[in-house]
């Protein structure tokens, strides 16, 4: 299985992407602060989803999915930031707090089912 098969490293990707278009309207004083901090955390989602799986093992994968769920968690995060400062909307904040809850969702499901596979020895 190939980590672009996965429906969370999908919707992670679409995340990082809408992050991306919205943090070009943030303030430019925001560039080396905000901005910076939550494009690298949500670039981390994805990124740790291909590493872990990439990794070949069970025990590693679910590191990996644990990691990218506490990126994901800075990404919820700094989205409340950003939307306390007036860089975003309502309807912005809406539809990144929708990807987010299905990642993290999607996420912990995937912990547990595959937590359960190395706990039975396979």
């Amino acid at each position: 299985m190939d980590h672009k098969d996965l429906i969370v490293w999908q919707k992670s990707m679409a995340l990082a992407s809408f992050i991306y278009s919205l943090t070009r309207g943030f303030p430019r004083e925001e560039l080396f602060g905000l901005t910076n901090q939550i494009r690298r955390a949500v670039i981390s989602i994805p990124s740790n989803i291909a590493e872990g799986l990439s990794r070949g093992t069970d025990k590693e994968f679910v590191f990996f999915l644990r990691v990218a769920k506490g990126s994901a968690a800075e990404v919820e995060t700094q989205l409340l930031i950003s939307k306390n400062l007036g860089y975003i909307n309502d309807m912005e904040m809406k539809r990144a707090l929708a990807l987010y809850d299905e990642i993290i969702r999607m996420l912990g499901t995937l912990i547990m089912k595959i937590g359960k596979r190395i706990e039975a020895g396979g």
